[in-house]
């Protein structure tokens, strides 16, 4: 499987460094002059060598997804590159709705990173996450000018990494003095946008792509990447043979109205609408029905065990209860419901905790290890002394932690509800948070032993323009 991926991305390089050859041969197909000429494919083809070549080595060394993931950022790269080629023989589109057959290949890279990011949280998602939230960066081979409704090119670059770089940062924190060769990869994939994407554009494309002349017609021949031929579709309806508002009288006008037409056409006509109502007698009002007297019997609560069996028609979709240790390194605790004595006691600082799809469950760590994650849980709570990297929340809706040890790192991300209570040890932890509200922190007291003390994290921010650049600070609030 890893040699498979190896070769997969080797082949993608390769196909960055024979851009010359493969970009002169598109030329010549479509009548223009040779890309291998062009001074921006060539500097495009230096500087994809130069930053994936480092990129390259340090996936190779971890393997797994994380070669994967590269092997896709490598092959979107490839695709943004045959679109610059290409769109010096497409008229410049008049709109991004005239685009999107022409980006239809990049798109198709994007979303097969995305795909990589979902479901189940995966291992590596922090580095997948990086790629996939980059390669939207890409979409800068889009800009058609100003009012298109994005950024100009370099700004687009830049406001994307910021997107990316989130998870990137999590990547570099996770692995600081313990792998070198994860840190090694996220710094180069840093530079591969910044500057290296960016300073590239900035050069050769300040202004976005450059576009045939606006006479021009596109190109017959087949697109930078095939299309499967697509299913035969039932033809399109035929149109209708008049307005569908239309003050005009036709010989349809004649026919019955139906629907709500002939409702308003009997209450018009003056006709009896109300002939064919059945009259209400004495002993069909409220007030004369026994079973509408107010008293709760015990044949109104019959339905309740209907109610139950609904309940459990929902517990059967929940997945199969897990608390196990996989291949010695990694504890999984998945689909806990109402468990409050979750308990995990034989752990050390060279495994971690994934806790996935929890509900209405208390789990305690007792002993360090190097690093938790929370996904996907809600109203859980969970109790560690010591983590060795970074303890993480994301997902979640109403959970309650408790750290009793050190934690260096703590992570909220798109989570609604959070309390955290920190030790007098754990208090030097850095905590970030992206996506998410409700956030409280609760430190002891240095006044009375024994007394919490809630700290609220700002959730809204207020940004100010001053001295050429936006400074932004937490909106507070105040009040009786």
């Amino acid at each position: 499987m890893e040699k498979a991926l190896v070769e997969r991305l080797e082949a993608a390089v390769a196909r960055l460094e024979a851009v010359a050859a493969s970009g002169a041969s598109a030329a010549r197909d479509f009548g223009g002059a040779s890309a291998s000429s062009d001074p921006a494919i060539l500097a495009y083809d230096d500087f994809l060598a130069e930053a994936f070549g480092r990129l390259n080595a340090a996936a190779e060394k971890i393997g797994g997804t994380v070669l994967e993931a590269t092997s896709v950022l490598a092959e979107a790269f490839a695709v943004a590159k045959d679109l610059l080629i290409l769109a010096k023989q497409y008229p410049k589109p008049a709109s991004m709705a005239n685009a999107q057959d022409f980006l239809k290949p990049l798109n198709d890279t994007i979303a097969k990173a995305t795909a990589m990011t979902e479901g189940r949280r995966p291992d590596y998602f922090n580095h997948m996450k990086s790629v996939a939230d980059s390669l939207h960066a890409l979409a800068w081979v889009a800009f058609l000018g100003k009012g298109c409704g994005m950024s100009f090119p370099t700004a687009h670059v830049e406001e994307s990494w910021q997107m990316a770089e989130f998870y990137n940062n999590k990547v570099l924190v996770e692995y600081k003095n313990k792998d070198a060769d994860h840190v090694e990869w996220a710094k180069a994939l840093k530079e591969l946008y910044t500057p290296g994407l960016r300073d590239y554009i900035k050069k050769y494309y300040p202004l976005g792509p450059v576009w045939g002349p606006a006479g021009c017609a596109p190109p017959k021949a087949a697109a930078p990447t095939p299309k499967a031929p697509a299913a035969k579709g039932p033809p399109p309806p035929a149109a209708p043979s008049a307005p569908l508002f239309s003050t005009d009288k036709s010989p349809k006008s004649s026919q019955p109205k139906q629907g709500m037409s002939a409702v308003f056409q009997e209450i018009g006509g003056g006709k009896d609408v109300t002939s064919g109502l059945r009259k209400v007698t004495d002993d069909m009002k409220a007030k004369n029905r026994a079973d509408r007297s107010g008293v709760v019997t015990s044949s109104a609560a019959a339905p309740a065990p209907a109610k139950t069996s609904r309940a459990g028609t929902f517990a059967s979709k929940t997945g199969t209860p897990k608390l196990e240790l996989q291949m010695g390194r990694k504890w999984v605790v998945e689909n806990q419901v109402g468990r409050k004595d979750l308990a995990i006691d034989e752990c050390d600082s060279k495994q971690s905790i994934y806790i996935y799809g929890c509900k209405d469950s208390v789990l305690q760590v007792n002993g360090k290890v190097n690093n938790i994650t929370v996904d996907k849980c809600t109203k859980f709570g969970i109790v560690f002394k010591d983590v060795v990297a970074a303890f993480e929340v994301v997902n979640c809706n109403g959970v309650e932690v408790q750290c009793q040890g050190t934690a260096p790192t703590i992570s909220i991300d798109n989570t609604a509800g959070c309390q955290l209570y920190l030790n007098k040890e754990s208090l030097g932890a850095s905590i970030t948070s992206a996506k998410s509200s409700e956030m409280n922190v609760l430190v002891p007291s240095d006044e009375t032993d024994g007394d919490w003390v809630e700290h609220p994290l700002p959730q809204q921010y207020i940004h100010f323009f001053q001295d050429g650049q936006f400074t932004t600070s937490p909106v507070s609030h105040s009040g009786a």
